[in-house]
C-alpha cells in the first residue's frame, strides 16, 4: 500500500512517538519522518536509534514542509510548542496530538494555528510505565484505542487520513466531542491513575509498615498501583491539572460510595 504522508514530524520523541515512528516505517505509511525533543539526549538518543530521518533541535525546523505534525509533549508544553510552530507549517498539513485530555489541548493549541492546517486531537489509549525513545514498539497500538475529537468545520478528507493512519497502524478508531472524551477518561484513566499515586505514597508515608514488608506482601493489585505510579510524573501532573474538574467530579463520586 502507497504512504499516507510524505513527511511526518513529531513533537515529543518519547514512548508514544517512537512508538508511532516504528510502526509508520514498519507499514511504509510515510515517506520520511522528522522529530525533535527538548532534552539534548533525548535527541542523540533518537539519532542513534535512526528512529527518523532528521533529528532537529527546534519544533519549528522539524515541521517545515510535514503534511502531518504529531505534538507528542506534555499538555502544559503545547501552547508554546503551537506559538513556535505555527509560522512553519505547511499550507494543507494537519496537526494532530497525542495528549490524555482535549478540551485544554484544544484552548491551548487551536487559538495559534493558521488557518490553512486542518487541527484534529487525537488521543491513543496506549501506554506502558516506560517512558523515552527507547522504549517504544510497533506493536504498542495493536487493538487498542485512538480516540480523535475532531473540530467543528474540519475537512472530512484529512480526517479520514489520520484515521486510516492509526488503523494501520493497528488501532481502533473512534469520534467524541472533547468534553465527553474528558469525562470518559475521567473515569477510566485519570481517576485510577490519582489513586494509584496517592496509595503509593501512603504506603511510601507510612512508617508502621517496612520497605521490605511492602514488597514481601504486596497482592497482584498493590504491584498494579505500583507499575501505574511509574508512569512520567510530568504527563500526569498536567493531566490531573487539565482536566481536575472531571476527575474531581468522578473522585468525589468514589469517596461517597
Amino acid at each position: 500500500m502507497s504512504a499516507l504522508y510524505s513527511r511526518v514530524a513529531f513533537i515529543g520523541l518519547g514512548l508514544i512517538a517512537s512508538s508511532m515512528a516504528h510502526a509508520i516505517r514498519r507499514a511504509g505509511l510515510a515517506e520520511s519522518m522528522t522529530g525533535t525533543a527538548r532534552s539534548p539526549e533525548t535527541r542523540e538518543t533518537a539519532r542513534e536509534m535512526g528512529l527518523v530521518d532528521e533529528v532537529f533541535e527546534t519544533a519549528a525546523e522539524t515541521v517545515q514542509c510535514a503534511d502531518l505534525v504529531v505534538i507528542c509533549a506534555p499538555v502544559g508544553a503545547m501552547e508554546d510548542i503551537a506559538r513556535e510552530i505555527a509560522p512553519q507549517l505547511a499550507e494543507g498539513a494537519t496537526v494532530t496530538d497525542v495528549g490524555s485530555v482535549k478540551q485544554a489541548v484544544i484552548a491551548a493549541v487551536g487559538p495559534h494555528l493558521p488557518t490553512h492546517v486542518q487541527f484534529i486531537p487525537g488521543h491513543p489509549l496506549a501506554g506502558t510505565e516506560h517512558s523515552g525513545p527507547r522504549s517504544g514498539f510497533a506493536e504498542l497500538f495493536q487493538n487498542r484505542w485512538c480516540i480523535l475529537t475532531p473540530l467543528d468545520g474540519h475537512d472530512p478528507a484529512a480526517l479520514d487520513r489520520l484515521t486510516s493512519l492509526w488503523q494501520r497502524m493497528g488501532a481502533n478508531v473512534d469520534l467524541m466531542d472533547a468534553p465527553h472524551h474528558d469525562l470518559v477518561l475521567a473515569v477510566t484513566s485519570h481517576t485510577p491513575h490519582l489513586i494509584a499515586y496517592t496509595m503509593v505514597g501512603v504506603a511510601d508515608d507510612l512508617r508502621r509498615v517496612t520497605d521490605s514488608e511492602v514488597i514481601k506482601y504486596s497482592a497482584a493489585g498493590f504491584r498494579d498501583f505500583t507499575r501505574i505510579a511509574a508512569s512520567d510524573p510530568t504527563m500526569w501532573r498536567d493531566v490531573f491539572l487539565t482536566n481536575k474538574e472531571a476527575t474531581l467530579e468522578i473522585l468525589g463520586r468514589f469517596t461517597e460510595e
